[in-house]
């Protein structure tokens, strides 16, 4: 976790993707978001899902920063919220007693 927790604080975003993608964190839930984002079932494990939204997050990143014609801002917003959402539910676990 706390790999995964320094490598979130890394991740530098415009802030105004960065506030689209926190309002619909709000409205974030699982498996809907993540079947449509990873195109099939979401991993079981939260930390497997989180890397592979990072994974597709980066490339989305690079073609931003590209000015690439096949960029969307819409899914690159739904990524983050997907990032954001999982990124939560894993501290809200971890702080669970057990």
């Amino acid at each position: 976790m706390h790999d995964l927790t320094s490598l979130l604080h890394s991740l530098h975003r415009p802030r105004l993707l960065i506030r689209a993608a926190r309002i619909a964190a709000e409205d974030y839930r699982r498996d809907p978001h993540l079947a449509r984002i990873l195109r099939g079932a979401p991993p079981k494990h939260r930390g497997a899902a989180l890397l592979e939204l990072l994974e597709i997050e980066g490339l989305m990143e690079e073609r931003r920063q590209a000015r690439d014609g096949a960029y969307s801002v819409a899914r690159h917003v739904e990524t983050l919220a997907a990032v954001i959402g999982e990124a939560r539910q894993m501290a809200l676990a971890d702080a669970r007693p057990t």
